[in-house]
């Protein structure tokens, strides 16, 4: 075989596994999005369906319980933060596949959640499979007043 026939052959293999994994990706890239507010994840088709979801909320104060033996965690997501006062909403209970979380996850802790629900109506849990915990802002103060020189 000429050394332009292997070339050729050898191209073409590289752009038909290049094609392949294009097209087999093309869904999941198309369906991608970043997270869903609860709110927003309970109205979605995708709760229901018990598929693969991204979820924002806070913990619920007080709900967090380790299950050691069991080796996972349990709590509660809403949709407001706690320390803001009005409507929390109604929780939605789950349960995280690890005893490792954040160091950042603690009650009121903003965070995001992948996983996919199981279960429908008050007895719906969410099995997060990764639990990311959201750094609070550090530069948030109060006004200051002008120096004035």
């Amino acid at each position: 075989m000429s050394k332009g026939v292997q070339i050729a052959v050898g191209a073409t293999a590289i752009a038909a596994l290049l094609g392949w994994y294009g097209l087999s990706n093309l869904d999941a890239a198309a369906s991608f999005r970043y997270y869903q507010s609860l709110d927003d994840f309970r109205a979605a088709p995708e709760a229901l369906a018990g598929e693969n979801a991204r979820v924002h909320g806070y913990v619920a104060l007080g709900s967090i319980e380790r299950d050691v033996p069991g080796k996972r965690v349990r709590f509660a997501v809403q949709n407001t933060p706690p320390h803001a006062g009005g409507e929390a909403g109604a929780p939605l209970t789950v349960v995280f596949a690890s005893l490792e979380t954040p160091d950042l996850f603690k009650d009121g802790a903003e965070i995001v959640l992948e996983g996919r629900l199981a279960g429908a109506g008050s007895d719906a849990v969410f099995h997060a499979d990764r639990l990311m915990a959201k750094c609070p802002s550090k530069f948030d103060s109060s006004p200051t007043q002008s120096a004035s020189f």
